[in-house]
C-alpha cells in the first residue's frame, strides 16, 4: 500500500489549519520561502498578512493573541529575519502572550559553517522565549508544532520559537494528525491546596481594610466575573496594574497602581491590612521602593506559576492555580461585608486627585494636553471599542482616562515598555476584532519606529483610528530630564515630518489640529469615516504625566505635581 507523503512545509501548514490558525503574519525569505510557497496554496484558509518589517509581524501577532484570546502567529526567515523578532519575543514573554514565531533555517548540514543568512538563534532566543526547538527533520513537523501551541496557551501564556531547517521543509513524510493534552515535564497547571483558600478566607473576613490588586492573569484567565464576585460579596476595593484594567466604570475599581497610576490606590496600599494579588508579579512599576511597598499588610497571592510567588514582595498565603477556578473557592468561603468607612476613604482622596488633576482635563492655556484629547474620544468611540497605546506619556494618560468597559479592551507594552508597539498590534488587533473598533494612541516618537507598517492598510483596508499625539519629543524621557537632570535635554527633542503627506502617501485620510475650537469636529470625522484615518494633534510640549512615584519611594511619597 502506498502511503501518501507531503514535503514539510505542507505538513507544517496542515498542522496550522488543525490549530485553526486564521492568520499568520510575516515577511519572506530564502529560508522560509518552501514554507510560504505552500502558505500562498492555502491562501484560502490561511491569510499571510505581509508585514513590512519582522519586528511588525510579531507585534501585530502580539495584538492578535491580546485581543482574540489565541494563539498569534507570525513567520520569518532566517539570520536577520529571525533576529529581528527579538524585541516581540521578549515583549510576549513578559506580558504573557501566546504566539508562535516559524523562523526559517540554512539546511541542517551547513549549521555551525557561518553560512549566508545563519544565526544561532535558539541560543539567542532561549532567555526570551517559553520553550524554543529546532526542526532537523521533516517527520518531527507534526509532534513539534502541535506541542508548541499546547505549550504557548497552557498555564501562564508565552512564546515560543520554532526553526525549521531549510531541508526539512523540502524533505517528505508522512502526515500524522498528532492531538496534544499534556506534555510530560510541563505542569499546564498547578494543583489547588484548599487549605490556602481557607486560610486566605479567614484572612479577609478579619480584615478591616482589605484591598484587591489584579494584574493580566484575570484576564487571560477570562476570570472578570469571578474576580466581581469576590469583590462585591465582600465589598473589596480593586486596584490594577496597567495590564489589568478592564472595567474601570465599576463602583468598586479605584483606579491603576504603580508609577503613574491613581493617587488613591498608591497611597492606601500603605494603609490595607490584607492586600490579595490576583494574576500579577509585583514588578518594581507598581512596587516602587519595596523596602517600604505594603509593608503593614498580610499578603494573599493568587497565581499560576509558583516562581512569581514571593519573588518581589514576601507572601503570607500562596494560593496556586488557576484563578478562574481559585477564586470561586474563596469567594464561598469569604463573608459579606460593608467596609463603607475604608470605602469612603478611596472616594476622599480621590477626590483630592480629581480636583488638581483638572489640569489634565480642563484647562485655560492655549496649548491642548493629552487628557483632554482622551475625553473627547470617549465622547465618541464606541463602548467595545479597544484601545491599542504605544509607549510614554500617552500610554499613561490614556490608560488613566480611557473609557474601559470590556474585557481585553487594552492593548499595550507594559513590562518591556517597546516602542512602535502599537501601530502594528493595532493592526493585528483588527484581525483579531473584526468587529470591534481599534484605537491606536500613539506618540510622534514611537509612530516612527514602525510607521512603515501603514503599508498593512494600505494593503488590506483595515478601519484602524490612528491618534497621533504630537509633542516634538520623546515626552516621557524628557519629563524625567526636566525633573532629575535640570530641564537639560539631551537628545530627546524631535524634528518631524509632516505626518498628514506620510499617511497620504499610504492611501490614508487624515487631518492635523492644533487649536482646542476644532478637536469635537476633528474626532467625530474620525469616528465617522469607514476607512483608516490619522488624526494628529499638537500637543503641549513640556507636559507632565502626574501623580507620579520617583525610585526609591511608594506610598505617601507620591508626586501629584
Amino acid at each position: 500500500m502506498n502511503i501518501k507523503k507531503y514535503k514539510g512545509s505542507e505538513i507544517l501548514v496542515k498542522n496550522l489549519l488543525i490549530e485553526r490558525v486564521e492568520y499568520l503574519f510575516g515577511y519572506p525569505g530564502g529560508a522560509i520561502m518552501s514554507v510560504s510557497d505552500s502558505l500562498d496554496r492555502h491562501a484560502g484558509h490561511i491569510c499571510h498578512i505581509l508585514t513590512r518589517h519582522e519586528q511588525g509581524a510579531i507585534h501585530a501577532a502580539q495584538g492578535y493573541a491580546r485581543v482574540s484570546g489565541k494563539v498569534g502567529v507570525c513567520i520569518s526567515t532566517s539570520g536577520p529575519g529571525a533576529t529581528n523578532l527579538i524585541t516581540g519575543l521578549a515583549d510576549a514573554l513578559i506580558d504573557s502572550t501566546p504566539i508562535i514565531c516559524i523562523t526559517g533555517q540554512v539546511s541542517y548540514n551547513l549549521l555551525g559553517t557561518d553560512a549566508f543568512q545563519e544565526t544561532n538563534i535558539l541560543d539567542i532566543s532561549f532567555p526570551v522565549t517559553k520553550w524554543n526547538v529546532q526542526i532537523p527533520r521533516a517527520q518531527d513537523i507534526c509532534q513539534t508544532i502541535r506541542k508548541s501551541f499546547f505549550i504557548a496557551r497552557s498555564g501562564r501564556p508565552g512564546p515560543v520559537l520554532i526553526d525549521i531547517t531549510k531541508d526539512a521543509q523540502l524533505q517528505e513524510a508522512i502526515f500524522e494528525e498528532i492531538l496534544f493534552h499534556k506534555v510530560s515535564y510541563f505542569r499546564s497547571c498547578p494543583k489547588v491546596e484548599v487549605n490556602k483558600i481557607e486560610e486566605a478566607a479567614i484572612l479577609i473576613n478579619a480584615a478591616k481594610r482589605p484591598l484587591i490588586l489584579v494584574g493580566q492573569g484575570v484576564i487571560l484567565a477570562e476570570a472578570e466575573e469571578e474576580l466581581k464576585a469576590l469583590s462585591e460579596k465582600a465589598n473589596i476595593p480593586i486596584a490594577s496594574t496597567l495590564l489589568g484594567i478592564r472595567d474601570n466604570n465599576h463602583p468598586l475599581f479605584v483606579g491603576m497602581i504603580g508609577m503613574h497610576g491613581h493617587y488613591a490606590p498608591n497611597v492606601l496600599t500603605n494603609q490595607c491590612d490584607i492586600l490579595i494579588a490576583i494574576g500579577m508579579r509585583f514588578d518594581d512599576r507598581v512596587t516602587g521602593n519595596i523596602n517600604i511597598y505594603a509593608i503593614q499588610a498580610q499578603i494573599i497571592h493568587l497565581e499560576i506559576e509558583a516562581c512569581e510567588i514571593g519573588k518581589n514582595i514576601p507572601c503570607d498565603v500562596p494560593v496556586l492555580g488557576d484563578c478562574k477556578k481559585t477564586l470561586p473557592l474563596l469567594t464561598e468561603r469569604v463573608q459579606e461585608n460593608i467596609r463603607q468607612e475604608w470605602i469612603s476613604d478611596f472616594i476622599t482622596i480621590q477626590k483630592q486627585e480629581e480636583k488638581i488633576g483638572q489640569k489634565d482635563l480642563y484647562t485655560k492655556k492655549e496649548s491642548l494636553t493629552m487628557g483632554e484629547i482622551i475625553q473627547w474620544i470617549n465622547q465618541y468611540k464606541n463602548k467595545n471599542a479597544v484601545m491599542v497605546t504605544d509607549v510614554g506619556q500617552h500610554q499613561m494618560i490614556a490608560s488613566r482616562y480611557f473609557y474601559f468597559s470590556s474585557s481585553k479592551s487594552q492593548i499595550t507594552s507594559g513590562g518591556l515598555g517597546t516602542m512602535g508597539f502599537s501601530l502594528p498590534a493595532a493592526m493585528g488587533a483588527k484581525f483579531g476584532a473584526r468587529y470591534r473598533q481599534i484605537i491606536c494612541v500613539i506618540g510622534d516618537g514611537g509612530f516612527q519606529m514602525t510607521f512603515q507598517e501603514l503599508g498593512i492598510l494600505l494593503k488590506n483596508n483595515l478601519p484602524i483610528k490612528i491618534v497621533l499625539l504630537n509633542n516634538g519629543f520623546l515626552g516621557m524621557v524628557r519629563q524625567w530630564q526636566e525633573l532629575f537632570f535640570k530641564r537639560r535635554y539631551a537628545f530627546s527633542a524631535l524634528l518631524n515630518p509632516d505626518f498628514i503627506r506620510l499617511a497620504q502617501a499610504y492611501n490614508i485620510s487624515g487631518k492635523k489640529i492644533e487649536k482646542r475650537k476644532k478637536i469635537p469636529e476633528a474626532v467625530k470625522e474620525m469616528f465617522d469615516c469607514n476607512t483608516a484615518y490619522l488624526l494628529e494633534i499638537i500637543v503641549e510640549r513640556e507636559y507632565n504625566v502626574f501623580p507620579m512615584i520617583t525610585i526609591g519611594t511608594y506610598g505617601d511619597e507620591i508626586r501629584l505635581y
